[in-house]
C-alpha cells in the first residue's frame, strides 16, 4: 500500500527520476510548453512550482538553490530574467496541463500538454474575444432600431410648433 506517499515513482530509481524531472523542468522552462505523458506531467509541476516560486525572489541564494534542481545556467538565467517578470503578479498556478484526449501509439498512455499559463497568448485572446461578445451583445437592439426612427418623428413635431411661439413672445 502506499498510505501517505507524496509523489509518483514514475517506475524509476531515484536518480533517474531526479534526473528526468530536471530535464523536463528546463525543457518546460526554455520552450515554454512540453508534450508529455499525464503521469510525467503532474509529476513535473510538483517539482517546478517550487523553482517557479523562488524565481520570484532574484538573490543569490535563490539562484543557487534553483541551480541545484536544474543544473543548466542558461536555464536558469532564463528563468530569473524573462519568465520571472512575466509571473511576478501571479500568487501561484504557474503550469497547466491540457489533456490532449489520444493516447500514445506504442504503449497506449494518456498524452498531455504542460505549459507556462503566462505565455499562452492563443487562450488568452480567445477568453477576451468571448468576454467581448458578451459585453456588445445586446438582446432587443433590433428592437431600438424600430422604435428610434418613431421617437425622431415624435420629437421633430412638437419643436416645429415650439418655435412660433417661442419668438412671438419675443417679439411681444
Amino acid at each position: 500500500m502506499r498510505h501517505k506517499k507524496k509523489f509518483n515513482h514514475l517506475s524509476r530509481t531515484s536518480a533517474h527520476r531526479k534526473a528526468l524531472l530536471s530535464n523536463m523542468a528546463c525543457s518546460l522552462i526554455l520552450h515554454k510548453r512540453i508534450k508529455t505523458t499525464v503521469a510525467k506531467a503532474k509529476a513535473l509541476k510538483m517539482y517546478v512550482e517550487p523553482l517557479l516560486t523562488k524565481s520570484k525572489n532574484d538573490t543569490t541564494h535563490s539562484r543557487r538553490m534553483t541551480f541545484s534542481y536544474l543544473r543548466q545556467k542558461e536555464v536558469v538565467s532564463e528563468l530569473f530574467g524573462d519568465v520571472a517578470q512575466k509571473i511576478a503578479n501571479r500568487p501561484g498556478g504557474y503550469t497547466r496541463i491540457l489533456k490532449l484526449g489520444a493516447n500514445r501509439i506504442g504503449d497506449n498512455s494518456e498524452m498531455c500538454i504542460i505549459e507556462l499559463v503566462d505565455y499562452n497568448t492563443t487562450y488568452t485572446e480567445v477568453k477576451k474575444e468571448e468576454v467581448k461578445k458578451t459585453t456588445t451583445r445586446r438582446r432587443r437592439s433590433t428592437t431600438k432600431k424600430e422604435e428610434a426612427p418613431k421617437a425622431e418623428v415624435a420629437v421633430e413635431a412638437p419643436k416645429a410648433e415650439e418655435a412660433p411661439a417661442e419668438e412671438t413672445p419675443k417679439a411681444e
